[in-house]
């Protein structure tokens, strides 16, 4: 446990000393609007699973919104984190807020990185694999990064999941990955899908590759230099779609 710390020589606050020490645990991202959640039944399961996983129970359902609430105060419109992490010897909820945020524009272009994550279904509080490796690829004047294998099997993005249409069929990589709720939400759509081993040559097969997360769901025109097909009609079905789920009320 932190019992005190410090900051270019002038002492910090209790405030700062839990966020310090909350660095072990899980965490679901949102995006709230006019009080509203899509998949907010999902949230409430991703967090219930990983908190047994890593607690031996979850946060339980009725805490998490209060916790919500609490943070968004009178917003109505708000990008949202929930976290349970451990402070003090046991697991504790907190939610942060933050202005929504908006899909990335697009097409966007993507760029293969080599690298898996530990435990990749669960999506882990204070990492920096994944920040590291954003930065990078963002300087380097990409959008998002693809983590592969070293002999390039695709598993997620950075801080995404990927999809994409082939032959009418909306294809998901076979590999070990975070199940996102926005992916979650896009496969009930009333299409043909499938999971299958994916490697960045395979792409430039399909009709349509996107990325999506909780900002939604954004087309990508290029992956490590070659152009990729977009079928706008693919890409107006999908996000329509993604846009017709109706959102949970958090109060």
């Amino acid at each position: 446990m932190v019992r005190r710390a410090a900051m270019e020589g002038e002492p910090l606050g209790d405030e700062a000393l839990l966020g310090l020490e909350a660095r072990y645990g899980h965490f679901t991202a949102m995006q709230v609007a006019g009080r509203r959640v899509r998949g907010l039944e999902l949230h409430f399961d991703r967090l219930e699973q990983a908190g047994k996983e890593l607690f031996g129970a979850g946060p339980g359902r009725e805490v998490v919104l209060a916790t919500i609430r609490a943070a968004l105060g009178d917003a109505q419109d708000a990008s949202v984190r929930v976290h349970e992490v451990e402070v003090a010897g046991r697991p504790r909820v907190i939610a942060t807020t933050a202005p929504p945020h908006p899909p990335l524009p697009g097409p966007l272009r993507v760029t293969p990185v080599v690298y898996q994550r530990y435990l990749a279904h669960i999506k882990q509080a204070s990492g920096f694999q994944q920040p590291h490796i954003l930065r990078t690829v963002n300087r380097a004047g990409f959008d998002e990064a693809l983590l592969t294998t070293e002999d390039g099997l695709i598993s997620e993005g950075a801080i995404t999941n990927l999809g994409g249409f082939a032959s009418s069929r909306l294809i998901w990589p076979d590999a070990p990955k975070l199940h996102g709720i926005t992916m979650r939400l896009l496969e009930r759509m009333e299409v043909p899908q499938e999971r299958r081993p994916l490697r960045v040559p395979d792409l430039a097969d399909f009709d349509l590759v996107f990325l999506c997360n909780s900002w939604g769901v954004m087309p990508v025109g290029e992956v490590d230099g070659t152009k990729l097909r977009l079928d706008a009609g693919l890409a107006e079905r999908v996000l329509a779609y993604y846009e017709g789920v109706p959102g949970d009320p958090v109060d």
